[in-house]
């Protein structure tokens, strides 16, 4: 097709847009009245949802794998053992300095051919592991500085009152520093859904591949691509009213905007 021809395409979809896409079975096409398929037809509303479905929970999944590592991570970046600094350190650079694609493929090609056990867990896994390993290097920088930020006092009052190391942080400094963090802990958790449409290229049926696919399929690629982009803006905007909400609630008088 010459480029004269293709602007014409573009131009004239853009013109006349049809929306009943969604309506229409993926196989032959015939517009379903419900825009649900039924008998085993599957309509691209059906597939948007269920594309939308493997978005959320790649990214749920990655969020607490993110969650947990990086806020240990965080916390041993701030031990007093230079060891577990070092490990801490050497963890968030590697992770937050490799592009997220490229480990995605690493993950997907390179890591189960060195760790032969991996090569049982089906790519989902392998996708929420690369997508929450990237994202805990960069909790653990948040955690390291909600820490970090808080009084040294603190720390050694409860040292001098006999709590031991560990207690000191999960009594005392840690429930104050997740309070700090939680603005920067929204930001990832929102990120971390769009970062998500990296799994099309392991062939995870996420939104991405989805529009990708549909577009090809159809050429509807304006009503596709709308619709795309109306799921990740519906679902990083209920995670930040939801963060809003946790904000709000465990907020410190005083402390960040407290009390106003």
């Amino acid at each position: 097709m010459t480029a004269h021809r293709v602007r014409e395409a573009r131009e004239a979809a853009l013109g006349n847009w049809d929306w009943q896409v969604f309506c229409k079975d993926t196989i032959y096409g015939e517009v379903s009245p419900r825009c649900f398929g039924s008998e085993g037809a599957i309509t691209y509303l059906d597939w948007m949802l269920s594309a939308w479905g493997w978005t959320l929970s790649v990214s749920v999944l990655a969020l607490i794998v993110a969650l947990t590592t990086g806020s240990l991570v965080g916390i041993l970046r701030t031990v007093p053992d230079r060891r577990l600094v070092l490990f801490g350190n050497a963890w968030t650079e590697l992770f937050r300095n490799i592009p997220l694609l490229v480990q995605i493929f690493l993950w997907y090609y390179v890591i189960p051919g060195i760790f032969t056990p991996l090569r049982e867990l089906p790519s989902f896994v392998l996708v929420v592991l690369a997508l929450g390993f990237f994202t805990s290097a960069r909790i653990s920088e948040q955690v390291k500085a909600g820490i970090q930020s808080l009084p040294r006092g603190q720390g050694y009052a409860g040292l001098a009152v006999g709590l031991t190391l560990p207690q000191t942080y999960r009594y005392v400094l840690l429930p104050m520093a997740f309070r700090i963090v939680i603005p920067p802990l929204t930001s990832e958790s929102m990120n971390i859904v769009k970062n998500s449409s990296v799994a099309f290229a392991v062939s995870i049926a996420e939104l991405t591949m989805f529009a990708l696919q549909a577009q090809e399929e159809t050429s509807r690629g304006v009503e596709i691509y709308m619709a795309v982009t109306g799921a990740y803006f519906v679902s990083a905007f209920f995670i930040n009213r939801v963060m809003l909400i946790v904000e709000n609630r465990v907020r410190v008088p005083g402390m960040i905007g407290g009390g106003q």
